[in-house]
């Protein structure tokens, strides 16, 4: 079988092997939900984020221990249209400060207790000798960046099938090794909101108007010039908005293939993985388009700043657990969204019943006597 072959033969293996959530984790988790020390329904949306993870968990009481934020980085052809006001080497700059541990998602995952993958999936620029050797550094090898989306495709179908495999390889590897309880999808890419928005535009049939951020913090010349990729990008490509691998082929990025061949393995893992912001909100669509069950088994970290993640969200049919204007990207809100949702499944887990404390619930206060 030749690689491109292997490639798709393990893409369809693992969407096919996404079930749905487990009904009775869910009712068991809801019952007990009903019987801890608390009034019904008092810690709010925290009861209703652990009852989901137990579904997806398919544990009653479901642990987080084993925790990792993916980052993957690559660089867009699109760069070349001014889209963006930062050169194409912060790309490479910014994976060695992962790697160094200076990056607000090294802080915030600290916070976590969250290990930190970085991927290299596609960076233009040449690493330095030390970074590249770094041995926490996984080098996928996809390509020195995609091509420049407003003349033609990002990559070829066999690469944008390489780019998921090589996510779903990734998040196997990392459970086998290392365990695994819930993943938080980042990235870092120069020009990666651009094609973010054309892919969510491209998906969601909004308009590329109402879809297009800002990003880095563009400037009205430099936002028009982003606009008018979008739409050329869409334009020039015709993507078919029911084939996955095509969106990600004609609009995409590698880092945006790689983590949607995360939340497809994720969810054949029943494993929660915890959306960031726009661009992986872009990749959890194309892994949505691949498998649209695998939507049931991610969590929305946040609400980005940046207008395409809204359409993310509403395509998806995700409610996010915080608000906190937030568009830096890295796994940045998924690393929060994570700590939410280990309190969630602790209070659930660790809480004490009624019964277990020793304290009258509200029915028995109120039950008549014999």
């Amino acid at each position: 079988m030749s690689t491109a072959s292997q490639d798709a033969a393990t893409i369809a293996r693992t969407a096919n092997a996404i079930g749905s959530l487990d009904a009775a984790a869910n009712s068991a988790a809801e019952a007990r939900q009903g019987l801890l020390t608390k009034p019904p329904g008092s810690l709010g949306r925290l009861e209703a984020l652990a009852t989901r993870i137990a579904a997806i968990t398919g544990h009653e009481r479901p642990r987080l221990d084993a925790r990792l934020i993916v980052v993957v980085a690559g660089d867009h052809g699109v760069v070349a249209q001014g889209v963006s006001p930062y050169p194409q080497a912060v790309t490479a700059q910014m994976v060695a400060n992962f790697l160094r541990g200076g990056a607000a998602i090294n802080v915030l995952a600290r916070h976590a207790r969250t290990r930190v993958r970085v991927v290299d999936a596609g960076v233009a620029t040449p690493l330095p000798p030390d970074v590249s050797a770094d041995p926490s550094l996984l080098r996928l090898g996809l390509g020195a960046g995609t091509a420049d989306i407003t003349h033609g495709p990002a990559m070829s179908r066999p690469a944008a099938e390489r780019a998921v495999a090589a996510g779903i390889r990734l998040l196997d590897d990392e459970r086998r090794v290392e365990g695994l309880d819930i993943v938080g999808c980042g990235e870092m890419g120069i020009g990666n909101t651009t094609s973010a928005a054309a892919l969510i535009a491209a998906t969601t049939g909004r308009a590329p108007v109402e879809v297009t951020g800002r990003g880095t913090g563009a400037d009205d010349e430099t936002y028009a010039r982003k606009l008018r990729a979008v739409e050329r990008a869409i334009e020039v490509n015709g993507p078919d908005p029911a084939d996955g691998i095509g969106l990600l082929a004609g609009l995409g990025g590698y880092e945006i293939g790689v983590l949607a061949g995360v939340y497809l393995a994720a969810a054949s893992m029943r494993v929660p993985a915890v959306m960031d912001g726009v661009i992986s909100g872009a990749a959890a669509l194309v892994a949505a388009t691949i498998a649209p069950g695998a939507a049931e088994y991610v969590i929305a970290a946040h609400q980005s700043a940046e207008p395409g993640h809204a359409a993310v969200l509403d395509r998806l049919g995700l409610e996010p657990l915080l608000d906190l204007g937030m568009r830096l990207g890295e796994g940045s809100g998924a690393a929060l969204g994570i700590s939410l949702c280990v309190a969630a499944c602790r209070l659930l887990d660790e809480m004490a019943t009624f019964g277990e404390a020793g304290v009258d619930n509200s029915d028995a206060a109120v039950a008549p006597e014999a």
